[in-house]
C-alpha cells in the first residue's frame, strides 16, 4: 500500500470512528476516560522505556536542552496526562449544548446546538503529552483524532495511544478503536497526504514552531487552526513593583522556556532601566538566561553589571520576531506605554502579552489596545494555558482571530447546527 493510499485508509476509519462516537452516551465517554487515566498510570514503566528510547534519538538529532526537557517523560509527568485525563471527565460536556433558542411568528421553533467537527487531525512535536491531552479533548467532545507527533517521540506516543484505546474498549466495548490513531510513519509527507482529504478530515490544529505550522498550511486542503509562534512580552512599567516586576519575569521566562507562553523579550520603561536592569539581569544570569540588548540596555547594563562570558550580546533586528524556546532573551528600553504597545504589534505573535504596573490607567490602556489572545495585568505570561484555564487538558493555542483563539479546550472543539421543530409550516 503506497502512502497515500495508506494516509487515505486512515482518515476514512476515522471518519467511520466519528459517527460510532455520536452513539456513545456522555457518561461512556467519561467512563472511558477514566478507565484511561488508571492505564496509564499502570503503564508508566513501559511508558518510561519507550520514551527512554525517543530521548536517546532526541539526542541523535541533537535535540537543544529545552527541546529535551520537553520530550522527556518521567513518573510525575505521566501522572499529570493521567490527572489532565480526569479533569476532562470530570468537566460539563458541551456536546448537545443550546446556544440558541427561538420560535418563529409562524411557530417553527428553531434551535442552535453545539456538535462535534468530526475528525481532527493534530500535528505537534516532542511532546508526548499532547498525545493524552489531543486524544481526551477530541474524545470528549465526540471527535475522531488522527495524531501526528515528530519522529522523536514516536515510540511514546505509539504506546500512549495503544494505552488509551486498549483501556476504553475494555470499559465500554462500543468504543470506536479507530477514534484514536497515530500516524505509524514518520515520512513527511504523510502530513500533504493527510491533509488533501476533506472528504475525511474536517480541522487540522499544528503544534510546534513557526516553519511547521507554515509548512501545514500552504499543503493543506482542510481548514487549519494556526500558531504560527510564541513571541511573548513583559512590560515593566515606570510604575512597577520592582519585586513584583523580576519575579513575574523570571517566571515567564524560566519556569519552562521551551513552552509558547514563555516570554522572548522584556520591555523596560525607561525611567526605571537604570535601576531595574542591572537588579533583574543578576537574577536572569543564576538561572543561565543570554541577553540580546539594544544599545540603551548595552549601556545601562555595560556601566553596572559585570556579565557572564557570552551572557550578553548586542540585539539584532531578527531577534525581536524570534521565538527561541530557550534560556535567551531579549531587553529593549522603551519609551513609555505607547512605545511598549506599538514593539509589541510591530514584533508580536499575537499570542501572550503582560504589564506589570501599579497604575490602573497604564494596564486598562495595555489590556485594551494590545491585540493578542491573552493579555495581563501583574501575571507570568506561563498562565496561557488550558489547565490552569480550568480547561483540563487543552488541545493548543490558537493565534487566529476568527474561530477559536487562545487556549482551546472543550468547547473550541465543537461547531454547531441549526435544528428545526415544526408542524407543517411552508414558506410562502
Amino acid at each position: 500500500m503506497s502512502l497515500v493510499e495508506q494516509m487515505k485508509w486512515l482518515a476514512a476509519e476515522a471518519k467511520c470512528a466519528s459517527r460510532g462516537l455520536a452513539k456513545l452516551t456522555s457518561e461512556q465517554r467519561n467512563t472511558c476516560l477514566r478507565a484511561m487515566a488508571d492505564a496509564l498510570v499502570e503503564a508508566t514503566p513501559a511508558l518510561l522505556e519507550a520514551n527512554a528510547k525517543d530521548m536517546e534519538t532526541g539526542r541523535s538529532l541533537g535535540l537543544s536542552v529545552a527541546m529535551l526537557d520537553r520530550l522527556k517523560l518521567d513518573e510525575k509527568r505521566v501522572a499529570a496526562m493521567a490527572n489532565g485525563l480526569r479533569e476532562v471527565a470530570a468537566l460539563p460536556d458541551p456536546v448537545g449544548r443550546i446556544l440558541d433558542d427561538r420560535t418563529r411568528p409562524n411557530g417553527l421553533r428553531l434551535q442552535k446546538i453545539a456538535v462535534p467537527i468530526g475528525v481532527i487531525v493534530i500535528i505537534y512535536e516532542s511532546r508526548p503529552n499532547v498525545t493524552a491531552d489531543a486524544a481526551s479533548l477530541c474524545f470528549k467532545t465526540g471527535n475522531a483524532t488522527i495524531l501526528r507527533g515528530g519522529k522523536e517521540a514516536l515510540h511514546s506516543n505509539q504506546l500512549i495511544a495503544e494505552v488509551l484505546v486498549t483501556a476504553a474498549r475494555k470499559a465500554v466495548p462500543s468504543f470506536p478503536e479507530k477514534a484514536i490513531q497515530v500516524v505509524p510513519v514518520t515520512d513527511r509527507e504523510a502530513i500533504p497526504a493527510l491533509l488533501s482529504l476533506p472528504q475525511y478530515v474536517d480541522l487540522c490544529i499544528p503544534r510546534g514552531g513557526e516553519s511547521l505550522i507554515r509548512a501545514v498550511t500552504e499543503c493543506s486542503r482542510v481548514p487549519v487552526i494556526k500558531h504560527y509562534k510564541g513571541v511573548c512580552h513583559v512590560f515593566v512599567d515606570r510604575d512597577a513593583d520592582p519585586a513584583m516586576a523580576i519575579s513575574i519575569l523570571v517566571n515567564s521566562k524560566t519556569q519552562r522556556p521551551s513552552t509558547c507562553n514563555a516570554a522572548e523579550t522584556l520591555l523596560v520603561d525607561w525611567p526605571i532601566a537604570a535601576d531595574f536592569l542591572p537588579r533583574a539581569a543578576a537574577v536572569l544570569w543564576e538561572k543561565g538566561v543570554e541577553l540580546r540588548a539594544d544599545k540603551p540596555s548595552l549601556s545601562v547594563l555595560g556601566m553596572k553589571c559585570k556579565a557572564p562570558a557570552g551572557k550578553l550580546i548586542a540585539a539584532n533586528p531578527k531577534d525581536w520576531e524570534t521565538e527561541y524556546n530557550d534560556y535567551i532573551l531579549n531587553v529593549r528600553v522603551v519609551d513609555g506605554i505607547d512605545d511598549a504597545i506599538r514593539h509589541i504589534g510591530q514584533y508580536g505573535s499575537a499570542h501572550t502579552d503582560t504589564i506589570v504596573t501599579a497604575n490602573e490607567a497604564s494596564a486598562r490602556r495595555f489590556l485594551a489596545e494590545v491585540d493578542s489572545a491573552a493579555v495581563y495585568w501583574n501575571a507570568s505570561t506561563r498562565f496561557t494555558d488550558g489547565g490552569e484555564y480550568g480547561m483540563g487538558a487543552e488541545i493548543g493555542i490558537s493565534t487566529d482571530k476568527l474561530g477559536a483563539r487562545g487556549p482551546m479546550g472543550l468547547d473550541e472543539l465543537c461547531t454547531y447546527k441549526w435544528i428545526g421543530f415544526g408542524t407543517g409550516q411552508i414558506r410562502s
